[in-house]
């Protein structure tokens, strides 16, 4: 009867090094003697460097550790040149230092890791902050909830809440503010908006009239309402229908020829009615161009007619003198 043959095993190409080193000291005993430590010491590296002598393998080694160095090195020097100026941190005395996160981590430039005594933790710092006693948080609410962030229906909650109260006490009336219509209007009211005509004790409403609108409101209906020119060019090309000439260079040509011609034939009728009106003695306004033309015989009349010198002598003197008449 023939024996067991010894098991091979053989690198597959899904095996790793780690199968292949527990495959080679498989069935081994006592491992943890030096003897074996060493022998299983040898697997490994033959597994891992193959048949590479040791000088080999320390000097790969090296090459990679020079690598990582000189990463560290680029890294470090370009954290010199673009990082912030942070000053060294300073705690009082006996305060836990992992209660203050580290300025250097919060720049982004902490290379201590966990071996930094301040805190990474960037939630701690609204956990630790203190509320001043002098400041109320809903102040700073109030402050940030400004008019221009309201709509119509935020703008009467307020109006109630602010002035509800006091226009129950105040004489009836439904005469509105005019002060409160140009707070409103000019966009200038709010919760600490105070009237100009007494306070809470003027007399007039402080609330909006039924159906007020804001002017930015109309605006915005405005301007929803407004038809842009390519719609509206759309809407008339399309009312005009299927049975339409189509456009052309020659037919463009002969309407527009058609358009100047009916534009001079329009300006002659209008020259001839009112060179009527003026014969006629109708015509109340009419230019000076206009009289030359309906009456062009004034252009020919002599140039002695048209002389306005005068000459007077003067007194005590045989001088004579022109004088010119400048009137019209």
């Amino acid at each position: 009867m023939q024996g067991k043959l010894p098991q091979i095993y053989k690198d597959g190409p899904n095996s790793t090094s780690s199968n292949r080193e527990q495959d080679k000291t498989f069935g081994l005993k006592n491992k943890k003697g030096a003897k074996q430590q060493k022998f299983i010491k040898a697997v490994t590296h033959q597994v891992k460097f193959g048949q590479q002598n040791p000088r080999q393998v320390a000097q790969s080694e090296a090459e990679k550790k020079l690598k990582k160095d000189d990463k560290k090195k680029e890294l470090q020097e370009l954290n010199e040149l673009f990082k912030p100026v942070v000053a060294a941190q300073k705690i009082s005395k006996g305060a836990d230092p992992k209660s203050v996160v580290c300025a250097f981590f919060k720049q982004g430039q902490c290379t201590k890791g966990d071996k930094c005594k301040f805190s990474h933790d960037l939630t701690l710092e609204r956990k630790c902050e203190k509320r001043s006693v002098y400041i109320d948080a809903r102040d700073e609410e109030l402050e940030k909830d400004t008019m221009d962030n309201w709509d119509e229906k935020k703008l009467e909650e307020v109006v109630n809440k602010k002035h509800g109260e006091a226009e129950k006490k105040k004489p009836k009336t439904q005469i509105v503010c005019r002060h409160f219509l140009e707070a409103i209007e000019n966009n200038k009211y709010g919760w600490f908006w105070v009237c100009p005509g007494g306070g809470d004790n003027c007399m007039y409403r402080h609330a909006l009239p039924p159906g007020f609108v804001l002017k930015k409101d109309k605006k915005k209906e405005e301007k929803e309402d407004e038809i842009s020119l390519e719609d509206l060019i759309e809407r008339e090309r399309s009312a005009l229908g299927p049975n339409v000439t189509k456009i052309t260079l020659e037919s463009f040509l002969a309407w527009k020829k058609r358009k100047r011609q009916e534009k001079i034939d329009k300006l002659e009728q209008d020259m001839e009615r009112r060179k009527a009106d003026f014969k006629a003695g109708k015509a109340l306004v009419i230019s000076g161009r206009e009289v030359f033309e309906f009456r062009p015989e004034l252009v020919n009349d002599d140039d002695e007619e048209a002389d306005d010198t005068r000459y007077i002598q003067g007194t005590g003197s045989d001088e004579v003198r022109p004088s010119f008449d400048l009137t019209y």
